[in-house]
Protein backbone atom coordinates (compact mmCIF):
# COMPACT_ATOMS: atom_id res chain seq x y z
CA UNK A 1 0.00 0.00 0.00
CA UNK A 2 1.41 3.17 -1.23
CA UNK A 3 2.04 5.92 1.63
CA UNK A 4 -1.43 8.32 2.28
CA UNK A 5 -0.70 12.32 1.84
CA UNK A 6 -2.33 14.93 3.52
CA UNK A 7 -2.12 18.79 2.27
CA UNK A 8 -3.19 21.64 4.29
CA UNK A 9 -4.38 24.61 2.71
CA UNK A 10 -5.73 22.70 -0.25
CA UNK A 11 -7.94 25.53 -1.37
CA UNK A 12 -4.88 27.98 -1.67
CA UNK A 13 -2.60 29.02 -4.47
CA UNK A 14 0.32 26.91 -3.58
CA UNK A 15 -2.00 23.73 -2.16
CA UNK A 16 -3.47 23.42 -5.56
CA UNK A 17 -0.18 23.22 -7.15
CA UNK A 18 1.45 20.93 -4.99
CA UNK A 19 -1.35 18.49 -5.51
CA UNK A 20 -0.98 19.38 -9.06
CA UNK A 21 2.37 18.30 -9.21
CA UNK A 22 1.58 15.17 -6.86
CA UNK A 23 -0.64 13.51 -9.29
CA UNK A 24 0.60 14.92 -12.70
CA UNK A 25 4.41 15.27 -11.92
CA UNK A 26 5.20 12.65 -9.37
CA UNK A 27 2.52 10.51 -10.95
CA UNK A 28 0.95 9.88 -7.13
CA UNK A 29 -2.67 8.09 -7.55
CA UNK A 30 -5.19 10.47 -6.51
CA UNK A 31 -7.02 8.30 -4.41
CA UNK A 32 -3.53 8.44 -2.13
CA UNK A 33 -3.80 12.34 -1.61
CA UNK A 34 -5.94 13.64 1.33
CA UNK A 35 -6.66 17.49 0.34
CA UNK A 36 -7.57 19.32 3.69
CA UNK A 37 -9.28 22.72 4.09
CA UNK A 38 -11.97 25.06 6.11
CA UNK A 39 -14.12 25.15 3.34
CA UNK A 40 -13.98 20.83 2.05
CA UNK A 41 -17.03 22.51 -0.87
CA UNK A 42 -14.09 24.49 -2.63
CA UNK A 43 -12.43 20.95 -3.27
CA UNK A 44 -15.21 19.45 -5.23
CA UNK A 45 -12.58 19.67 -8.69
CA UNK A 46 -10.13 17.35 -6.86
CA UNK A 47 -12.69 14.99 -5.99
CA UNK A 48 -14.00 14.75 -8.90
CA UNK A 49 -10.54 13.51 -10.13
CA UNK A 50 -10.60 11.06 -6.98
CA UNK A 51 -8.47 13.11 -4.62
CA UNK A 52 -9.90 12.83 -0.84
CA UNK A 53 -11.25 15.52 0.50
CA UNK A 54 -11.22 16.50 4.75
CA UNK A 55 -12.16 19.40 6.54
CA UNK A 56 -8.96 20.71 8.78
CA UNK A 57 -9.66 23.89 10.87
CA UNK A 58 -6.59 25.25 12.72
CA UNK A 59 -8.13 26.81 15.01
CA UNK A 60 -9.84 23.00 15.69
CA UNK A 61 -7.31 20.92 17.50
CA UNK A 62 -10.34 18.05 17.95
CA UNK A 63 -10.94 18.34 13.71
CA UNK A 64 -7.02 18.34 12.73
CA UNK A 65 -6.67 14.93 14.86
CA UNK A 66 -9.89 13.68 13.31
CA UNK A 67 -8.37 15.05 9.57
CA UNK A 68 -4.65 13.61 9.75
CA UNK A 69 -6.33 10.33 10.64
CA UNK A 70 -4.41 7.47 8.76
CA UNK A 71 -2.03 9.98 7.11
CA UNK A 72 1.53 8.60 6.35
CA UNK A 73 2.86 11.92 5.20
CA UNK A 74 2.02 15.68 6.24
CA UNK A 75 2.36 19.06 4.64
CA UNK A 76 1.37 21.98 6.73
CA UNK A 77 1.54 25.09 4.87
CA UNK A 78 1.85 27.97 6.46
CA UNK A 79 -1.63 29.56 7.20
CA UNK A 80 -2.48 33.15 6.37
CA UNK A 81 -3.18 34.11 10.05
CA UNK A 82 -0.82 37.18 10.34
CA UNK A 83 -3.18 39.77 11.60
CA UNK A 84 -2.97 38.73 14.75
CA UNK A 85 0.58 38.26 16.82
CA UNK A 86 1.17 34.46 17.86
CA UNK A 87 -1.78 33.09 15.85
CA UNK A 88 -0.49 31.49 13.18
CA UNK A 89 2.41 29.71 15.89
CA UNK A 90 -0.03 28.69 17.86
CA UNK A 91 -2.34 27.18 15.10
CA UNK A 92 0.92 25.32 13.68
CA UNK A 93 2.09 24.02 17.30
CA UNK A 94 -1.65 22.78 17.43
CA UNK A 95 -1.43 20.64 14.23
CA UNK A 96 2.18 19.35 15.33
CA UNK A 97 0.29 18.11 18.19
CA UNK A 98 -2.58 16.67 16.37
CA UNK A 99 -0.20 14.79 14.00
CA UNK A 100 1.41 13.19 16.97
CA UNK A 101 -1.71 12.14 18.48
CA UNK A 102 -2.46 10.69 15.04
CA UNK A 103 0.15 8.59 14.38
CA UNK A 104 1.72 10.45 11.07
CA UNK A 105 5.45 9.38 10.12
CA UNK A 106 6.66 12.31 8.38
CA UNK A 107 5.71 16.06 8.57
CA UNK A 108 6.97 18.37 5.74
CA UNK A 109 6.39 22.42 6.25
CA UNK A 110 6.79 25.63 4.09
CA UNK A 111 9.02 27.76 6.03
CA UNK A 112 11.23 31.08 4.89
CA UNK A 113 14.67 31.59 4.29
CA UNK A 114 17.00 32.04 7.52
CA UNK A 115 13.90 32.24 9.94
CA UNK A 116 16.56 32.79 13.09
CA UNK A 117 18.04 35.80 11.41
CA UNK A 118 15.66 37.97 10.31
CA UNK A 119 13.52 41.39 9.93
CA UNK A 120 10.65 39.82 9.01
CA UNK A 121 7.61 40.23 11.03
CA UNK A 122 6.13 36.85 10.60
CA UNK A 123 9.86 35.08 10.92
CA UNK A 124 9.12 34.26 14.51
CA UNK A 125 5.68 32.22 13.23
CA UNK A 126 8.23 30.14 11.20
CA UNK A 127 10.63 29.44 13.20
CA UNK A 128 8.55 28.70 16.21
CA UNK A 129 7.05 26.10 13.71
CA UNK A 130 10.26 24.55 12.65
CA UNK A 131 11.49 24.16 16.39
CA UNK A 132 7.83 22.81 17.42
CA UNK A 133 8.37 20.10 14.40
CA UNK A 134 11.75 19.13 15.17
CA UNK A 135 10.48 18.84 18.95
CA UNK A 136 7.80 16.09 18.25
CA UNK A 137 10.11 13.60 17.22
CA UNK A 138 8.76 12.92 14.09
CA UNK A 139 10.39 12.79 11.09
CA UNK A 140 10.42 16.12 8.87
CA UNK A 141 11.38 17.83 6.11
CA UNK A 142 11.75 21.38 6.27
CA UNK A 143 10.94 23.51 2.73
CA UNK A 144 12.21 27.22 3.45
CA UNK A 145 10.57 29.07 -0.07
CA UNK A 146 12.36 32.28 -1.29
CA UNK A 147 10.10 35.18 -1.34
CA UNK A 148 7.84 34.98 -4.88
CA UNK A 149 8.01 35.86 -8.29
CA UNK A 150 4.67 36.16 -7.99
CA UNK A 151 4.46 38.84 -5.08
CA UNK A 152 5.92 41.36 -7.68
CA UNK A 153 2.65 41.13 -9.74
CA UNK A 154 1.04 42.71 -6.81
CA UNK A 155 2.46 46.13 -6.72
CA UNK A 156 4.39 45.90 -9.70
CA UNK A 157 1.44 46.61 -12.94
CA UNK A 158 0.71 50.56 -10.67
CA UNK A 159 4.39 51.23 -10.08
CA UNK A 160 4.84 50.56 -14.05
CA UNK A 161 1.74 53.07 -14.58
CA UNK A 162 3.82 55.69 -12.98
CA UNK A 163 6.53 54.29 -14.28
CA UNK A 164 8.33 54.81 -10.40
CA UNK A 165 8.88 51.54 -7.82
CA UNK A 166 9.76 52.79 -4.32
CA UNK A 167 11.60 50.56 -2.75
CA UNK A 168 13.48 50.59 0.58
CA UNK A 169 15.80 47.79 -0.29
CA UNK A 170 18.68 50.11 -0.57
CA UNK A 171 21.26 47.38 -3.01
CA UNK A 172 20.14 44.31 -1.39
CA UNK A 173 19.85 41.85 -3.11
CA UNK A 174 17.26 39.14 -3.13
CA UNK A 175 16.93 35.73 -4.93
CA UNK A 176 13.58 34.78 -5.82
CA UNK A 177 11.53 31.99 -7.23
CA UNK A 178 8.00 30.85 -8.64
CA UNK A 179 5.50 29.68 -6.49
CA UNK A 180 4.99 26.96 -9.17
CA UNK A 181 8.61 25.82 -8.91
CA UNK A 182 7.63 25.94 -4.67
CA UNK A 183 5.17 23.72 -5.19
CA UNK A 184 7.23 21.34 -7.35
CA UNK A 185 9.94 21.29 -5.06
CA UNK A 186 7.40 20.18 -2.18
CA UNK A 187 5.86 17.50 -4.32
CA UNK A 188 9.19 16.24 -5.46
CA UNK A 189 9.75 16.05 -1.16
CA UNK A 190 6.33 14.60 -0.19
CA UNK A 191 6.83 11.71 -3.25
CA UNK A 192 10.07 10.60 -2.83
CA UNK A 193 9.07 8.80 0.36
CA UNK A 194 12.38 9.48 2.70
CA UNK A 195 12.41 8.74 6.12
CA UNK A 196 15.02 10.74 6.73
CA UNK A 197 14.95 14.42 8.60
CA UNK A 198 16.00 17.43 6.06
CA UNK A 199 15.93 21.29 5.58
CA UNK A 200 16.08 22.88 2.16
CA UNK A 201 16.06 26.44 1.31
CA UNK A 202 14.75 26.98 -2.59
CA UNK A 203 15.70 30.08 -4.51
CA UNK A 204 16.43 30.61 -7.45
CA UNK A 205 20.28 30.76 -9.28
CA UNK A 206 20.71 34.74 -8.57
CA UNK A 207 20.65 37.41 -5.99
CA UNK A 208 19.43 41.04 -7.81
CA UNK A 209 19.07 44.66 -6.26
CA UNK A 210 15.87 46.29 -7.25
CA UNK A 211 17.38 48.34 -10.37
CA UNK A 212 18.20 44.85 -12.03
CA UNK A 213 14.82 43.98 -11.17
CA UNK A 214 13.55 46.98 -12.21
CA UNK A 215 15.27 46.62 -15.58
CA UNK A 216 13.87 43.20 -16.51
CA UNK A 217 10.25 44.69 -15.50
CA UNK A 218 11.05 47.57 -18.05
CA UNK A 219 12.27 45.26 -20.62
CA UNK A 220 9.52 43.11 -20.49
CA UNK A 221 6.84 45.80 -20.19
CA UNK A 222 8.32 48.14 -22.81
CA UNK A 223 7.70 50.53 -20.10
CA UNK A 224 10.08 52.92 -18.38
CA UNK A 225 10.67 52.18 -14.54
CA UNK A 226 12.66 54.19 -12.23
CA UNK A 227 13.46 52.95 -8.42
CA UNK A 228 12.92 55.87 -5.86
CA UNK A 229 14.93 55.04 -2.98
CA UNK A 230 12.71 55.62 0.40
CA UNK A 231 13.08 54.90 3.79
CA UNK A 232 11.00 52.17 6.02
CA UNK A 233 9.05 55.23 7.36
CA UNK A 234 7.99 56.83 4.22
CA UNK A 235 7.52 53.79 2.44
CA UNK A 236 5.30 52.44 5.18
CA UNK A 237 3.02 55.56 5.34
CA UNK A 238 2.77 55.41 1.51
CA UNK A 239 1.44 51.46 1.90
CA UNK A 240 -0.75 53.10 4.83
CA UNK A 241 -1.94 56.22 2.61
CA UNK A 242 -3.00 53.73 -0.35
CA UNK A 243 -5.32 51.59 2.11
CA UNK A 244 -3.37 48.84 3.08
CA UNK A 245 -3.95 47.08 6.23
CA UNK A 246 -1.25 48.19 8.99
CA UNK A 247 0.07 44.78 9.39
CA UNK A 248 0.32 44.25 5.36
CA UNK A 249 2.11 47.99 5.39
CA UNK A 250 4.44 46.43 8.31
CA UNK A 251 5.37 43.04 6.87
CA UNK A 252 6.20 44.82 3.44
CA UNK A 253 8.57 47.31 5.00
CA UNK A 254 10.21 44.56 7.07
CA UNK A 255 10.71 42.68 3.82
CA UNK A 256 12.65 45.14 2.21
CA UNK A 257 14.57 46.01 5.34
CA UNK A 258 15.59 42.21 5.62
CA UNK A 259 16.43 42.68 1.95
CA UNK A 260 18.35 45.88 3.02
CA UNK A 261 20.19 44.08 5.57
CA UNK A 262 21.57 41.45 2.88
CA UNK A 263 19.31 38.79 4.87
CA UNK A 264 17.26 37.42 1.60
CA UNK A 265 20.83 37.38 -0.15
CA UNK A 266 20.51 33.40 -0.51
CA UNK A 267 20.81 31.25 -3.29
CA UNK A 268 21.31 27.67 -3.14
CA UNK A 269 20.84 24.48 -5.43
CA UNK A 270 18.41 22.68 -3.27
CA UNK A 271 15.41 23.15 -5.93
CA UNK A 272 17.92 20.91 -8.00
CA UNK A 273 18.52 18.61 -5.50
CA UNK A 274 14.48 18.11 -4.78
CA UNK A 275 13.65 18.39 -9.00
CA UNK A 276 16.76 17.75 -10.93
CA UNK A 277 15.31 20.72 -12.60
CA UNK A 278 16.67 24.14 -13.04
CA UNK A 279 14.13 27.12 -11.69
CA UNK A 280 12.11 29.26 -14.16
CA UNK A 281 14.13 32.94 -14.51
CA UNK A 282 12.56 35.90 -13.27
CA UNK A 283 12.48 37.39 -16.75
CA UNK A 284 10.95 33.70 -17.87
CA UNK A 285 8.33 34.70 -15.53
CA UNK A 286 7.26 38.42 -16.10
CA UNK A 287 7.54 37.30 -20.06
CA UNK A 288 4.79 34.47 -18.54
CA UNK A 289 2.67 36.80 -17.01
CA UNK A 290 3.75 40.24 -19.16
CA UNK A 291 -0.59 40.85 -19.71
CA UNK A 292 -1.05 40.87 -15.71
CA UNK A 293 2.37 42.91 -15.80
CA UNK A 294 0.99 45.11 -18.08
CA UNK A 295 -2.53 45.35 -16.83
Amino acid sequence: MSEIILVTGAAGQLGQRVIHHLIETYKVAPGNIVAATRSPEKLSELEKKGVVTRKADFDDAAGLEKAFAGVDRLLIISTDALDTPGKRLAQHKGAVAAAVKSGVKHIAYTSMPGPDNSLVTFAPDHLGSENAIKASGIAHTIIRDAWYHDNYLHGMPHNLQGGKWYSATGDGKISTISRDDCALAIAAALASGTSESATYTVTGTQSLNSRQIAAIVSDVAGKPLEVIDVTDEQLGQGMRGAGLPGFVADMLVSADANTRAGKFDIVTEDFTKLTGKQPQPLKDFFVEHKATLTA
